[in-house]
């Protein structure tokens, strides 16, 4: 019984988290993925690529997909809108891949809404909020006010963790990405209700005594 059509592993938590980091620890380990890059509104920064960090598109551009109901989920976070195109999902669930979100709490819950039977859920925080401020300044990449409101996001999303699945503590990189390792390895076989249903009616396969 295990899932030939594929999974979904999302992850979210608050910029700094270090979701990136834990992905690239544990990518080797749990088979074959595919990642899902996010469709964005926002400018594109130095050193990001169209194609592989997000595909960059203006906001005329991404609100015709949303009419077209082009997206699997799509939020506007930040001054930006953010979405995930839903074509390249199908095609990766039907090759049988480990589809892999870093999508925000409101993403997951379209995601999970939608595919839930499929789909298994990771917040990764990290320890206090002292320290993703630290870890925000650290990376000299946004202005004061950008992590102002990074760490207003943040005090709003951790109030939706009983939302998921699974709470990573990322205090330690290796213990987080060994635990997340796991966790992803668990998603691949996850069985989705109408599978349990039709193994139930196979398993009585002699009369009533």
């Amino acid at each position: 019984m295990n899932n030939k059509s594929g999974a979904i592993l999302v992850l979210s938590g608050p910029s700094g988290a270090g979701k990136s980091s834990l992905l690239k620890e544990i990518i080797n380990d749990i088979g074959e993925c595919y990642f899902s890059i996010s469709t964005t509104t926002r400018p594109i920064r130095d050193g990001e690529l169209d194609g592989v960090d997000y595909h960059f598109v203006n906001e005329e551009v991404f609100k015709k997909d949303i009419e077209e109901d082009n997206f699997l989920e799509y939020a506007f976070v930040h001054g930006n809108y953010y979405g995930t195109s839903i074509k390249p999902v199908k095609e990766a669930l039907h090759a049988g891949k480990l589809v892999l979100f870093d999508i925000d709490v409101q993403g997951n819950t379209y995601v999970t809404s939608r595919l839930g039977d499929i789909t298994t859920s990771v917040f990764i925080s990290p320890p206090t909020l002292s320290e993703l401020k630290k870890r925000l300044e650290a990376r000299s990449t946004d202005s004061k006010e950008v992590i102002e409101r990074r760490i207003h996001m943040a005090k709003r999303e951790i109030q939706r963790i009983s939302e998921y699945d699974f709470l990573i503590v990322n205090d330690n990189l290796q213990e987080a990405a060994d635990t997340l390792k796991v966790i992803a390895n668990a998603a691949r076989v996850k069985i989705p209700s109408n599978e349990i249903n039709d193994f139930v009616q196979r398993w009585e396969d002699i009369e009533d005594i």
